[in-house]
């Protein structure tokens, strides 16, 4: 029996039939939102070019005091929040927002599927560090479900901790009263986006209706889950309420423009962004660990450590675009002057695609599904533009040069 889904994953339709590269890195315009120039440059190095020789960094570097100085609270309160998950990332931000700039952070947590030991550790240590961290663990049985449904009908499992991860940091922004937020990179300039991200400081999820599109499949939690139960045999509109649900969605739209909370900042828009030199900051500062062996799909040790099933997020990705965890890594890495562009083309052949192995039994286990359905899942996301059988097996079409 073949696995049928519906068409709820908005962005697929939208790539482009002829696969390029860019001359510049290793990114590919199957990513969502890339732009290419008349070169056949990508967004991404371009952005880097332009941080490199226009951006002013110490007007910028004043531009973020202004704010911090605008929302910094003398009464003890928490005045930023900074979500985190206790990787390299976040633990930078909010380490140098308490200790470089006086703030006092609130660390929000909205937990992964699945944590893995190093993950924990992680966590811990950066609570260690000196902060206050409030962490939501949903719904076991209503997450499970819902990260089915994501895989089965967006091919990501990964889309309900997205949700959380998006929603969770505003809902307790407003509950405490704190009107600044700040996330670590703009996804859009660091990995090849809408070219025009890279002079705004902040993203708008109240007023930018092109979010849902862009960053959310296109499809609303509660489209997707009408379509679930329609479709799907195991979940059951009877299953769940407003409050297991609440934090998978924005808070309301009047309550978030009257707090003045509809903005969350970047910090790599005021400060650059060299996700290497995160990795050794915190060690140093935060006691975060790497893992003790790469990554599965990729070259680095210090990237994705936290959730056993992330590995199935990229690995997802590389079925429906082409583009798995080691691009994204070595990309930037080559855009940071840390590996040639023929160093990352030869990690890509090694790395790229590489089936997550470690945690699949886990992954099955926590979805609550056979491995026949799982790839059955797997191959009706194969586009013939990028795929096709040779003897019997799968081969993705396109190799970088």
């Amino acid at each position: 029996m073949t696995f049928k889904r519906g068409n709820l994953e908005m962005r697929v339709p939208d790539l482009p039939k002829q696969v390029k590269w860019c001359k510049k890195c290793v990114m590919s315009n199957q990513r969502p939102r890339i732009v290419f120039d008349k070169d056949g440059i990508c967004s991404a190095c371009n952005n880097t070019i332009y941080k490199n020789n226009v951006v002013d960094w110490e007007a910028r570097e004043k531009e973020l005091t202004e704010l911090l100085d605008k929302h910094r609270r003398n009464d003890g309160h928490w005045d930023v929040v900074v979500p985190s998950s206790g990787g390299k990332d976040s633990g930078f931000v909010a380490h140098q927002l308490k200790y470089k700039y006086g703030m006092k952070p609130l660390l929000i947590t909205w937990s992964p599927l699945k944590y893995t030991d190093i993950g924990i550790e992680n966590f811990r240590n950066l609570c260690d560090a000196g902060f206050v961290n409030i962490k939501c663990t949903p719904n076991g049985i209503i997450h499970r479900k819902l990260a089915r449904l994501s895989l089965e009908e967006f091919g990501d499992a990964f889309h309900v901790f997205v949700l959380g991860q998006a929603y969770f940091p505003v809902h307790m922004a407003l509950k405490f009263g704190i009107k600044l937020i700040f996330y670590g990179e703009n996804g859009e300039v660091e990995y090849a986006g809408n070219p025009e991200a890279v002079d705004k400081p902040y993203t708008d999820r109240v007023k930018n209706e092109d979010w849902l599109r862009g960053y959310l499949k296109g499809t609303t939690l509660d489209e997707l889950l009408q379509y679930g139960y329609e479709n799907k045999d195991y979940i059951d509109e009877k299953d769940l309420n407003d409050a297991d649900l609440a934090f998978y969605n924005a808070p309301p739209r009047e309550d978030m423009l009257n707090s003045g909370i509809s903005r969350a900042y970047y910090y790599g828009y005021f400060h650059r962004w060299f996700p290497q030199e995160n990795y050794y900051y915190c060690v140093e500062h935060t006691g975060f660990k790497p893992n003790p062996e790469r990554t599965e799909g990729t070259f680095s040790k210090y990237a994705s450590l936290d959730d056993k099933m992330d590995g199935f997020h990229y690995y997802m990705r590389y079925i429906k675009f082409g583009l798995g965890r080691c691009v994204e890594d070595a990309a930037h890495e080559i855009r940071d002057g840390h590996l040639t562009r023929e160093e990352g083309i030869a990690l890509m052949r090694r790395y790229e695609g590489e089936f997550p192995k470690k945690y699949f039994k886990d992954f099955l286990k926590y979805l609550d599904i056979t491995e026949d359905h799982f790839w059955e899942v797997v191959d009706s996301w194969r586009l013939p533009h990028l795929w096709e059988k040779v003897n019997g097996e799968w081969k993705f079409k396109h190799t970088i040069s």
